[in-house]
């Protein structure tokens, strides 16, 4: 959070928001798109307090409309907190996930123009637990790798990852670069395994003391968790995910279909 020096209040001058009327993207996407990326190059600050719409709208010389969708949009990614009656505030960021999409972490903050990185907590080699083993379909006594990570967005941490995958299937995993490169461009490049389909399981915990810590975050906290199944185009599950993301930084999109 920001320090009180750093709260002040931002000018829509200083901004030097432009559009441009021949772009076929839409003029709140411009918006958007710009606001994006002064959060991301640390010139609007979290906490500092932003522009009205109509501040926005008269220096760009347009309606409300467009400017109210850009802020519509802002908000939901976490980068403007807006509560009734009083004027937007920079926020931290809460990363948004569309579970319709098989996307690494990396390709998915990326694709938000957000800037994703890891550190790898521990690479073990065991033997899988009961859990773990029905999900991947092991055999007794079957062995595999254990992941566990630490993800960033935007130097902030928003997610601890659990990866178990099979050791016959990966075998030098713990080799690998777990930090610098994705773990799908792995599995797809290195192990020339092509992924299919996912299927996950999403709940809420409580944080314990050592997640906590490592999240910077308060013990006691809700955090979004999601166990994932990975599966390749040959239906062979390969890899077993535990997610424990953080609730003030992290939410979930599922889009839902009618069918007739």
């Amino acid at each position: 959070m920001a320090t009180p020096q750093m709260v002040q209040q931002v000018k829509a001058e200083q901004l030097h928001l432009v559009l441009d009327s021949n772009s076929f993207v839409p003029f709140y996407e411009q918006i958007v798109d710009q606001v994006r990326s002064l959060i991301k190059e640390a010139k609007l600050l979290e906490g500092q307090i932003f522009c009205s719409e109509g501040e926005i709208a008269r220096l760009l010389g347009i309606s409300k409309m467009p400017v109210r969708q850009a802020f519509q949009k802002l908000r939901s990614e976490g980068l403007l907190v807006i509560a009734r009656g009083k004027r937007p505030v920079i926020g931290s960021g809460r990363v948004p996930w569309n579970f319709q999409q098989l996307r690494g972490f990396g390709e998915e903050m990326r694709r938000r123009g957000l800037a994703p990185s890891a550190k790898l907590l521990s690479a073990d080699l065991q033997e899988a637990e009961l859990e773990v083993a029905q999900a991947l379909k092991l055999g007794p006594g079957e062995r595999i790798y254990r992941l566990r990570r630490l993800r960033f967005v935007n130097s902030q941490p928003v997610a601890i990852v659990t990866s178990h995958m099979p050791a016959r299937l990966f075998s030098g995993m713990e080799r690998q670069d777990l930090e610098q490169q994705s773990l799908y461009h792995i599995v797809e490049h290195i192990y020339k395994r092509k992924l299919h389909w996912a299927e996950e399981i999403i709940g809420a915990v409580t944080a314990r003391e050592e997640d906590a810590a490592i999240l910077q975050t308060v013990a006691g906290s809700a955090l979004l968790m999601i166990k994932e199944t990975t599966y390749d185009t040959q239906q062979i599950p390969i890899e077993y995910s535990v997610s424990l993301l953080r609730g003030d930084r992290y939410t979930a999109s599922v889009i839902s279909v009618r069918k007739h």
